[in-house]
């Protein structure tokens, strides 16, 4: 930072449930209707995040229990036999097990059929929820000066703050040739209280102003000072690239 204080000081800147019977002089099977209403909503949100890494679905075929055999009664529903009989999936499963002989209406079931109870359909493959995988962590960034500005740049990135590697290397350099405890205690920043620090050499008022979200809130914190002095350059300047002495 500059021997001048004054450009370090930071700008205030219904479900309604039916039941339909349907019978023909057979057993009836009671269906749920279900009629509803959606609404959507829309909002804004951050990304974020590299967090929880998601594996793709993958098939895999459910191992059935040995299959028995149900004779129908008058009075019936499919959904009655697969409740007494704990059918895995419900109605549903226990129809597109047998749908060979209910037919294709199932909530008509004659007295007499038999039923497999536990058999698989074709369909009956269940599909595995997406698995969820801890997300690998980030490869560390070496704690020098290579890696301290590849971690800024990843930051602001995120945050579309403007800046390259090189940019922020030679300021780095002649601000405070890589040492990131380096403090000026001479200049009229110090004078006021409020001496520059770090790497980019930042006063504390600007270092706060410009602080990105996500860094340290210690001034001295190489990533830190850095992604805040980048931030104010940008607003201030552009672009850290673009500052090519005290600033």
């Amino acid at each position: 930072m500059p021997a001048k204080g004054k450009h370090r000081r930071p700008k205030q800147n219904p479900i309604t449930r039916k039941l339909a019977i349907a019978g023909t002089g057979g057993a009836a099977l009671t269906l749920p209707l279900i009629s509803a209403t959606t609404a959507g909503a829309a909002g804004t949100g951050a990304p974020a995040a590299a967090v929880t890494a998601v594996t793709a679905p993958t098939t895999v075929t459910v191992a059935a229990a040995p299959p028995t055999t149900y004779s129908v009664v008058a009075g019936d529903t499919l959904s009655e036999i697969a409740a007494d009989h704990s059918v895995s999936g419900g109605w549903k499963q226990l129809y597109e097990a047998n749908r060979a002989v209910v037919g294709n209406n199932p909530a008509v079931i004659r007295p007499g059929i038999k039923l497999t109870i536990g058999a698989q359909s074709k369909a009956a493959a269940a599909v595995k929820p997406a698995a969820k995988t801890a997300a690998k962590p980030a490869s560390s960034y070496p704690n020098n000066l290579d890696g301290w500005i590849r971690e800024s740049l990843a930051v602001m990135a995120k945050h579309g703050i403007p800046g390259t590697y090189n940019g922020i290397h030679r300021n780095v350099m002649r601000e405070s040739s890589g040492n990131p405890k380096a403090i000026n205690l001479w200049d009229i920043n110090a004078r006021n209280g409020i001496p520059s620090k770090g790497l980019l050499q930042v006063i504390d008022p600007t270092f706060k102003a410009y602080h990105v979200p996500g860094t340290s809130l210690d001034s001295y914190d190489p990533v830190a000072n850095i992604t805040a002095a980048c931030n104010y350059a940008a607003a201030r300047y552009g672009s850290i690239d673009n500052v090519n002495g005290a600033y």
